[in-house]
Order: structure tokens, then sequence, then C-alpha cells
């Protein structure tokens, strides 16, 4: 026979594709994210999108919005990023702002910090568009910040290079503030 079930490869092309569609955070193979309300959210409307034909216009508009909601979060991360490689953390970027199921808070003590070093980056910077709930895998990220006491310049730097403005607008990138 042409075909064999003894291939290894014969769904390669299958599960990739099964792996980009459960993949929300676009880090491929990684099924960790589906425990914030958020995660949940965009989870959500991929599998209600699943379920409508290709064709449709309800298919086209949520095909749209988990697309702008993926780009928005790249966005926000490649915020956080930018800021940590600019504070030194070069190395360590990538590993600072991984958070999974498995991740877990360093002092508890150090929550309330976290939520109010978050709460005023979401109020006072532009780090995050203006109609983002605050996600909980941020304040993760500000507890390792504050374990590594560089909380309090990662606020100032974010406050420097995305100041909140009237609106809600965000300084442009050529008007940012010079880098160290």
């Amino acid at each position: 026979p042409l075909r064999s079930n003894n291939n290894p490869y014969a769904s390669f092309g299958a599960t990739l594709a099964r792996d980009e569609e459960q993949n929300l955070w676009s880090t491929p193979h990684d099924v960790t994210h589906t425990e914030a309300d958020d995660d949940r959210v965009l989870y959500n409307m991929i599998v209600v999108r699943n379920q409508l034909d290709k064709d449709s216009e309800e298919w086209q508009k949520l095909n749209y919005d988990i697309y702008t909601l993926r780009q928005t979060r790249k966005e926000v991360r490649s915020r956080w990023k930018h800021i940590l490689e600019d504070l030194g953390f070069q190395k360590e970027a990538d590993s600072l702002l991984s958070v999974t199921k498995l991740s877990i808070i360093s002092d508890s003590q150090n929550m309330g910090k976290a939520r109010d070093i978050l709460l005023r980056l979401s109020e006072e910077t532009n780090i995050f568009p203006t109609s983002w709930e605050l996600s909980e895998r941020y304040l993760f990220v500000v507890d390792r910040l504050i374990a590594l006491d560089a909380a309090d310049e990662f606020f100032k730097m974010a406050s420097t290079m995305y100041p909140k403005r009237p609106g809600g607008e965000r300084v442009e990138d050529t008007q940012k503030a010079p880098q160290r």
C-alpha cells in the first residue's frame, strides 16, 4: 500500500496545525498557558471560532479578534523585554518573562508590593494598552523583579519609556528617552 500506519511522520503537519491553534502565547508546544483568566478567554474564543464555518462573517470577526489579542500580547511582552534588557538583563529577559502553571511567587510577603507596582504600571505608564486587563502573569514577573531588587528601577524605566499621556496615547519610539 502507498500509505502505511507505520509512518511516524504521517500526522506531522496535522500535529503542527493543532499545536499552533492551542498556542496561546506563541510558544510552541507549551500547554501551560490555559491557567489564567485571560488565557481562558483566548482559548474559548479559539474553540468558538473553530466550531464556525470558515466562510462566515462570525468566523472572520473572531479570527480577527484572536489575531489582535495575540498581537497585543506580543507587543506588551516586547515592551517588558526591552525594559529588562535596558536594565542589564539581556540574557535573563526571556526567563524572567516566562510564566507557566509551575511558576510560584518567591515570597508571599512581596505579593502586596508586586500588586501595587503592577497597578501603578497600568495606571501611570502605557506599558499596557488602555483596554488591557491586568494579567496575572506579570504579577509573577514583578515578584521576580522585587526578588532581584530591580522592581523600582523597572518602574522608573517604564515611566520614562512609556509615559502616560492624556487620552492614553503613548509617546512614539522616536520621542523616547535616550537609553543608558
